[in-house]
């Protein structure tokens, strides 16, 4: 028998609804980190060339060059468990979930970066879009695929539980008293 209440449908609802609040809250911050303008004397020129800018970081030094990678890395990486938080699905391909929230990131990375060629002060760097995308599919593998499967476990665990309590609550079968028939 299946249970027909709402209970686990709006604690997903709710939870859906928990992480588009949170991942319009983190673009928020992104927008405002990356899309306000910057008063500097000097700004480097754009970097079209792939790997240029994290091999110029690395000249620097490897704190200043691991503070600049990580900083790519962390900006977009609360994606990589947020979008599948709104998507709100347990059951789905590993890779294929990899698959959607890197290029998520990959594609919102891109259109941040075509938003500072209008920004004083913001300058477009490939290795951005690239770091970007990295972190967000680091962030998913290390989360995501785990939380899965403990709400996997959590609701198979709950299914069962609800079930034996319907066994147990029904108590026994009603009968119908036999009745002597009248001459």
């Amino acid at each position: 028998m299946q249970r027909q209440g709402t209970s686990g449908g709006s604690a997903a609802v709710r939870v859906r609804a928990a992480g588009g609040v949170l991942l319009a809250a983190h673009l928020a911050v992104v927008a405002w980190i990356t899309l306000r303008p910057l008063d500097v004397t000097w700004v480097s020129p754009t970097n079209m060339r792939p790997f240029a800018g994290i091999r110029a970081d690395l000249a620097l030094g490897w704190p200043e060059a691991a503070l600049r990678i990580c900083e790519g890395l962390a900006l977009l990486a609360p994606l990589g468990v947020l979008l599948p938080l709104v998507h709100g699905r347990l059951s789905v391909s590993p890779v294929a979930s990899l698959a959607r929230s890197v290029t998520a990131g990959a594609l919102l990375s891109l259109a941040v970066e075509l938003l500072q060629t209008g920004v004083p002060g913001q300058v477009v760097d490939i290795d951005s879009i690239l770091l970007n995308a990295v972190g967000v599919g680091l962030a998913h593998v290390a989360v995501v695929p785990a939380a899965r499967a403990a709400l996997r476990r959590w609701a198979d665990s709950r299914v069962r539980r609800d079930h034996r309590r319907e066994e147990h609550s029904q108590g026994r079968t009603p009968t119908i008293p036999r009745v002597g028939m009248a001459p």
